[in-house]
Order: C-alpha cells, then structure tokens, then sequence
C-alpha cells in the first residue's frame, strides 16, 4: 500500500512544487504585517480584527508547506537509495 502511495505522490511532485511556492508567496504580506507588529507603526497592523485574523491564519497555512516538503525530500531519498540498490 505504501508503495502504491510513494509511485503516485512521485507523479505528483510538480505539483507539490507548486502548492509550497504559491504558500510561500502568500508570506511575503504576512512578513510585512508581522514587521509592522515588531515596529508598532500601525500601517496594516491593528487595523480591523479580521484582516489581523488573516495574516495570522496565513502563518499557518506554512505547515502545509513544511510537511510538504518533508515528503518531497522522503520521496527523492527513497528514489535514490532504490537506484543505489
């Protein structure tokens, strides 16, 4: 069954590619509003409850990307201890 599951996701990996590069994109106005707390300038910061909301639930969406990653790199150590083999 694993295996099974480890040809399919290898099928897959441009895909996987793509979802991390799309989370980490949507960081870069989570960045600027995370600097805009450190600094207390209030440009995004503060203004409304829900938009504080999102650009903490952004933050947490990177989880995705973590796990993401670690089956990525599982996959390409796995295809290549197969090879050596």
């Amino acid at each position: 069954m694993w295996h099974r599951f480890w040809n399919w996701y290898e099928s897959k990996i441009l895909g996987s590619i793509g979802i991390v590069a799309v989370i980490q994109f949507i960081q870069i106005p989570h960045m600027i509003w995370a600097a805009d707390l450190y600094l207390e300038t209030g440009f995004i910061s503060h203004i409304h409850p829900l938009l504080d909301f999102f650009f903490y639930g952004i933050d947490l969406i990177e989880i995705i990307s973590i796990i993401n990653i670690g089956m990525i790199m599982y996959s390409l150590i796995r295809k290549r201890r197969n090879v050596n083999t």
